[in-house]
């Protein structure tokens, strides 16, 4: 090739040189990009096809070199709908075709990304810096389980929770050994418990007795507070419910210590009205305090509560105990109910399980949709593109969903990009450039001297 071949030589470095200064340039203008990855450059020669005894130093031709696989920082952030994925992952996303007035069409195929800077728009829809719509499968508020597995954008624009009736009450209590209720007298034994006598009709008889409204004095003060829960209706109308305890018999009279558990059915009941109903289970605990034989659920049908109808209930128990209490009051220990009014959607956040979670105005948090990571069998040949999204190539696979990675809320992923090592290329490729543009003016000395023989 000789001189000639040496100036082209040259000027293919430098348009190499170039190349990588580019690459350079690009990664350290986006090191404070969210999730970007940085550009390298690798440099391969070019030889022409000569004997090897006159084989000669060739061209340079320059490579990108993509560094997708390479995790960048994770930082917390003070959005809850951001997220970041900590190891392999990439979010899918889609951008919209067109927009009509009910907002964003959606009907291209999906990118993916990782950046997670996303925030709700003015449609209800969850949409990064870059402009490009989260895609996940909607959850079923009822079961807590994504609708089928395909992906879609995910909206979540006027929200709305409906009302759940309730039809579950966990209850765990200690009912005290000694109930000191309103008729109790420690010089009067047998006076902690309930005296059917006293009642114009048994309320535990056949242990499904009801309390009339012109004996609810008597009743109150022969038991003692259960604790309350409000209850809802099919139409998320509240109803307090109220729970009682009764001791009916007693290991200290020669029997066996048995409780009966009511619960209030009509406040404003009077003459022979219901007031109170018997749960219809005989609860007895043996000398250790437990309850022998073991109650694990009640059910409570047709439940009635002052008019509102509940429906079919199960009471179901948690730990019921009766030990010693100084008061000689039942201490419960929980009470809560599966039923909700309902509910606007509030605010939104990520959780480390990779779900969108709902804050609705009912004070319930549900889980609105899963967010699916992908990941390739090569990510470094994905197609970039602009906005940190990528394409999937032929080279990079297809993308599976299951990653390994785990999805962070109200975090960022950082840029890859480290300055120091930018400025450290930037040098080397700066020498490398100036020293390509010494060779073209050697070699063009050289001419020159060749043309000055002949003249």
């Amino acid at each position: 090739m000789g001189l000639f071949g040496a100036l082209n030589t040259a000027v293919n470095g430098l348009q190499s040189q170039s190349y990588a200064m580019q690459n350079i340039s690009g990664n350290i203008a986006n090191s404070q990009t969210i999730a970007y990855k940085a550009i390298g450059t690798s440099f391969s020669d070019l030889l022409l096809a000569q004997p090897a005894s006159q084989q000669i130093a060739g061209g340079v031709i320059a490579n990108s070199v993509s560094t997708n696989s390479v995790q960048g920082a994770i930082t917390s952030a003070s959005v809850s709908t951001y997220m970041a994925v900590n190891g392999d992952g990439y979010f899918a996303v889609e951008q919209p075709t067109t927009t009509n007035s009910s907002g964003p069409v959606y009907n291209s195929s999906p990118m993916y990304t990782r950046r997670g800077d996303f925030q709700m728009d003015q449609y209800g829809y969850l949409v990064n810096g870059a402009g490009y719509t989260l895609e996940g499968i909607p959850i079923d508020p009822s079961t807590n389980a994504p609708i089928g597995n395909a992906v879609e954008p995910l909206r979540f624009n006027n929200a709305f929770l409906p009302a759940t009736a309730t039809t579950t009450i966990t209850y765990g209590a200690n009912l005290p050994s000694l109930p000191q209720t309103a008729s109790y007298s420690a010089a009067t034994p047998g006076s902690e418990l309930l005296d059917p006598t006293s009642f114009t009709a048994d309320p535990t008889v056949a242990g499904t007795g009801k309390v009339e409204g012109q004996d609810v004095t008597t009743f109150l003060n022969q038991s003692l507070d259960g604790g309350s829960v409000t209850a809802y209706d099919s139409s998320g109308q509240p109803v307090n419910t109220q729970l009682r305890w009764a001791k009916t018999d007693s290991a200290s009279s020669g029997g066996t210590d048995t409780w009966e558990m009511f619960y209030q059915t009509d406040s404003s009941a009077t003459g022979t009205q219901p007031a109170w109903q018997n749960a219809g289970v005989d609860f007895t605990f043996d000398a250790t305090g437990k309850l022998n034989p073991s109650v694990s659920a009640v059910p409570l049908n047709g439940v009635t509560v002052n008019g509102t109808p509940l429906g079919n209930i199960s009471f179901d128990i948690g730990s019921l105990t009766q030990f010693a209490a100084t008061n000689g009051a039942v201490t419960v220990t929980s009470l809560n109910q599966d039923g909700y009014p309902p509910g606007q959607l509030q605010s939104m956040s990520i959780s480390n399980s990779g779900r969108v979670t709902g804050s609705f105005t009912n004070g319930k948090n549900i889980d609105l949709a899963e967010i699916p990571l992908y990941s390739f069998a090569s990510p470094d040949n994905l197609q970039a593109l602009s906005g940190g999204a990528y394409a999937v190539t032929g080279d990079s696979g297809a993308a599976l969903v299951g990653a390994s990675g785990k999805i962070v809320g109200a975090s960022l992923e950082g840029s890859n990009a480290d300055i120091a090592s930018q400025f450290t290329q930037l040098i080397v490729t700066q020498q490398a450039y100036s020293a390509n543009t010494r060779v073209i003016t050697t070699a063009n000395q050289m001419s020159q001297d060749l043309l000055n023989v002949i003249r």
